[in-house]
Formats: C-alpha cells, sequence, structure tokens
C-alpha cells in the first residue's frame, strides 16, 4: 500500500506531514455572549499533553490552531505540549476573532491590520515561540478590499521574521483568491470531506500552487462512526446547539440522513483493515495531492487512531470513483 509521505504548503517550502491536527477542541469550552457553545465540551489538559506528544511521537508534524479556540486555551496547551520540539514541528494559528480571555467569551471581530500585529504578538507569547510558521485570517466573510490590505499586512510579518508563510480559513473561492494573489500566501484552509466536496477551492489550491487545509474532514465526528442518531451531546459542545453553518447535526444528535450516507460509504472507507476515520482521511489524500486534512482529537487514543492513516496511505482512484457512485456525484 502507497505511504501518503509529506505535503509542502504552497510554494513556502515548508513540508509538513501529510496530516495535521487540528487544536480546536483542546481548548476546551468557550462560549458566544448569547450563551452559544463554541468548543467542544470539557477537556482534561493533561490528556491534550499526552495525546499531542503521542502525535509527535507518531510522525505528526503539523498542528492548526487559533488565538479563539478555547480564548487561548488551545494556544497554551499546544505551547506546553510541545516544549523543546517547537523546532520539530510547523505551527499554524489563526487571527481576527476578538475574545475575553477571563470569561470565556466571543466578544466580536476586528479585520484591521493594526489589530492583526496586536494578535499576532499575542498569539506569539501565548505559543512561547518567536515565530509562527502560518499564519490566517479567521474571518471567513470578511470584505475582500480588507482582506487585500491584510495580505499586504502579512507580507510585512513575513519580511519581520515573525511569520513563514500565510493564508486564508474561508469557504468562498473568490475570497481565497485575494490571498492566494499574495507572494507568501501557501495556502487557503476549508471545509472538504467525503460528505462535503469543495470542487472550486481545490481547483483553485491546485491552479494557484497552495496548500488546501482541510477543516471538518471527519465531518465534525460524523465519520468516525461514534455519533448515533438521537444521542444528544453535552451541554458545552458546539453540535449539541449547531449554528447555522455546522451541518449534519439537529441539536438532538446526528441528523439521521447524514449517518445514513456515513453508512452506504463504510464497506468502501473501511477497505485495507482502515478504522471508518481513516478511511475519510484516506479520500481526502486522494482527493488532490495539495490536500492536507486536520482532524480534531482530545484524547490519545483519538491521536493514535487518526496517526494510523498515514501508513495505509490514499484510496485508489476506483475506490473514489465508488464514493462519488454512492453519493450521486
Amino acid at each position: 500500500m502507497e505511504s501518503t509521505g509529506n505535503r509542502t504548503l504552497g510554494s513556502s517550502g515548508i513540508d509538513v506531514s501529510a496530516l495535521g491536527f487540528g487544536c480546536w477542541a483542546i481548548g476546551g469550552e468557550w462560549s458566544a455572549p448569547d450563551g452559544q457553545p463554541l468548543g467542544w465540551g470539557k477537556v482534561d489538559d493533561e490528556e491534550s499533553v499526552r495525546a499531542v506528544r503521542r502525535a509527535l511521537d507518531l510522525g505528526v508534524t503539523f498542528f492548526d490552531t487559533a488565538d479563539a479556540y478555547g480564548t487561548g486555551h488551545s494556544e497554551r496547551m499546544l505551547a506546553r505540549a510541545l516544549g523543546k520540539r517547537r523546532a520539530d514541528v510547523v505551527v499554524a494559528t489563526k487571527w481576527g476573532n476578538v475574545v475575553d480571555e477571563e470569561r470565556r467569551l466571543l466578544t466580536g471581530s476586528d479585520d484591521s491590520p493594526a489589530y492583526a500585529r496586536r494578535a499576532l504578538t499575542a498569539s506569539l507569547r501565548r505559543l512561547g515561540t518567536d515565530w509562527i510558521d502560518l499564519y490566517q485570517l479567521h474571518l471567513s466573510d470578511a470584505d475582500p478590499e480588507r482582506a487585500a490590505e491584510l495580505r499586504d499586512t502579512c507580507e510585512e510579518f513575513v519580511r519581520e521574521g515573525l511569520i513563514r508563510a500565510y493564508g486564508w480559513s474561508t469557504d468562498d473561492p473568490g475570497r481565497a483568491a485575494v490571498f492566494a494573489a499574495g507572494e507568501h500566501c501557501a495556502s487557503v484552509q476549508h471545509r472538504l470531506n467525503v460528505l462535503q466536496d469543495a470542487p472550486e477551492l481545490v481547483a483553485l489550491c491546485e491552479e494557484s500552487g497552495l496548500a488546501s487545509i482541510n477543516r471538518s474532514p471527519l465531518a465534525m465526528g460524523l465519520l468516525t462512526g461514534r455519533h448515533g442518531a438521537g444521542r444528544a451531546l453535552e451541554a458545552g459542545d458546539i453540535r449539541n446547539a449547531p449554528p447555522a453553518w455546522l451541518q449534519g447535526f439537529t441539536g438532538e444528535g446526528a441528523d439521521p440522513a447524514w449517518l445514513a450516507r456515513v453508512d452506504a460509504l463504510k464497506e468502501i472507507l473501511t477497505s485495507g483493515g482502515r478504522t471508518l476515520a481513516q478511511g475519510a482521511l484516506a479520500w481526502l489524500w486522494a482527493r488532490s495531492p495539495r490536500t492536507v486534512p486536520i482532524p480534531g482529537f482530545r484524547s490519545v487514543a483519538q491521536a493514535e487512531e487518526n496517526a494510523g492513516a498515514i501508513a495505509k496511505g490514499p484510496l485508489t482512484s476506483a475506490q473514489s470513483t465508488e464514493v462519488d457512485g454512492v453519493l450521486g456525484r
């Protein structure tokens, strides 16, 4: 079976493992002012640290976080877990959301260049590092003209040695193209999983030579096989009160129609001794040589399962075609 090997973030020369780890969940609980949960529920910090270190031992070299996750807690946990191994890994974080760290609240957003610099300074401090490898705009629907200014601000950060490359976390190809015009733009972070393809964004990444960093690669957990219909999640979990953009959950657990699609794919995705989650990651690697999925994790067991997908490699093109047939694409 073919191994997935490493991937490069755009033309930056930054090599990463084909699998990254998303650090949203290890930020713990935080919320919007109206009480809407924005985290994945309670978290055990000691287990988070063990999980990051286990991922490192298994060859994962790319970790994606954001200043907003747990209102700074995710960045601090990642710094603690990496310790002296900071230079061995590629760290990506994001800016644009404004949070109240004391009250663990999202309080707004700020798309000004001045705020980008303040946010970067704060992230560098929390991450305990002198540089960030990949700095990403976290405001998916920011104004494109303002985004062009922020792209220029990021170029300044590169010249100053504060960041190595930058990208935008957005599901809008037109917006992503604004950042793609920048010399040191290396990536677009966007939703992509076997249930939710994003052909325009994948095409943009391939044409512009950018990495396609895939958030929700396991469809917020639906592709792990651990969510039954009608099984509610804990109170502090965003999936328990899903905002409009979060599809596949109803507030009473997983959506039965989505679970039926997962079930229809199970035989293909679990081929070659893979777990369902490993098969979902294998589909992403087969989708394009540019993809870098970043599944979330909260335990050593999840870290081991996700990292175990690397050795099993991508699905074959025949299997990818079969997936499209099952989903009627």
